[in-house]
């Protein structure tokens, strides 16, 4: 005899999209969706134009487009940290590289805490495992208003140690409907890079934009062909706001800003040779509160101390 109950649940879980459940916000133009697995930013357009590569609802989610990044954004070498004396070796969720990439929470179901017509609040608890034994919760807003979609996380520690800490978001922009990152014109308001080998992408040295032309973009300019997969920093504000925009030949396109609790930002031309429906369709914009391999470096690395909460955000609006 089959249990009613256990079959409709199995029903109701048969019948979610493979990216979790669907949250969509709308406001001043804009209209938000985000799915629920990897508290993911799924759609995001202005006036009906998309802002950022956008995936269906009921697929899983290619890479890490537009989720969440914690408890660290970017990679850490080998997978492999010290941190309160202790060594920690970490999944290498990039085996190619073998790097431990982009945190924990990517696959993670968020739970609702809030959800309104222009404002979803989701949260998750990492649970103490292999690697990163310490119990943090983190809750993510995304708040619709006249100036865009902002998204801040929040991290909790639960647990009795102190905690190594990084967060950002993984969103790949989009200037216009028509072209690829080669045809649009950025502007990066940062004066050095973090370069890195070109078969692992570890990180190497912190050197000044003016050494590497490719990578300056300070002055607004075309992408074209330059590849870019790097961290950058020492970011010019106005008012403690950095901006990087994206934009066509016509003007239009969209802006991500961020203040100082994010010091870097990871830029990336999504580059997959071979792959047409993919390559370079759209700009990866991640502001960060740490650089890459920051559980090594401990540069602006968040320690969260017992009980402890650090908050972060940053904002997409519509150029």
């Amino acid at each position: 005899m089959t249990d009613v109950s256990s079959a409709a649940v199995d029903v109701a879980t048969a019948a979610r999209p493979r990216s979790g459940r669907q949250l969509r916000i709308a406001g001043h133009g804009y209209e938000a969706v985000i799915a629920s697995v990897g508290a993911s930013l799924r759609v995001l357009t202005f006036a009906g134009r998309d802002l950022v590569v956008p995936f269906d609802a009921d697929e899983v989610r290619p890479g890490y487009r537009g989720t969440t990044l914690a408890p660290w954004p970017n990679r850490i070498v080998d997978g492999r940290y010290t941190f309160g004396g202790a060594e920690q070796q970490l999944a290498l969720t990039e085996p190619a590289r073998g790097q431990a990439l982009h945190g924990l929470l990517a696959w993670a179901e968020f739970e609702d805490r809030l959800v309104l017509d222009d404002r979803v609040v989701l949260a998750a608890v990492i649970e103490p495992q292999t690697g990163y034994p310490f119990r943090v919760e983190v809750e993510t807003e995304y708040r619709i208003d006249i100036d865009g979609l902002r998204q801040t996380v929040t991290a909790r520690n639960l647990g009795a140690d102190a905690a190594p800490w990084g967060t950002g978001p993984h969103p790949y922009l989009v200037a216009g409907p028509d072209g690829r990152v080669d045809d649009w014109t950025l502007t990066l308001p940062a004066s050095e890079v973090l370069t890195v080998t070109p078969d692992r992408l570890s990180p190497v040295a912190l050197e000044a934009v003016s050494e590497h032309p490719e990578w300056d973009f300070r002055a607004a300019r075309r992408i074209g062909d330059v590849f870019i997969d790097h961290a950058f920093t020492g970011l010019a504000r106005d008012g403690g706001v950095a901006e990087v925009r994206l934009v066509t030949d016509a003007g239009t396109g969209v802006a991500m800003t961020f203040d100082e609790r994010c010091p870097w930002v990871q830029v990336h031309t999504a580059d997959n040779p071979g792959i047409d429906a993919i390559h370079r369709i759209g700009l990866a914009v991640e502001p960060m509160t740490c650089p890459p391999d920051a559980f090594n470096s401990a540069t602006d690395l968040v320690v969260l101390e017992p009980g402890a909460t650090h908050a972060a955000s940053w904002r997409i609006s519509a150029v």
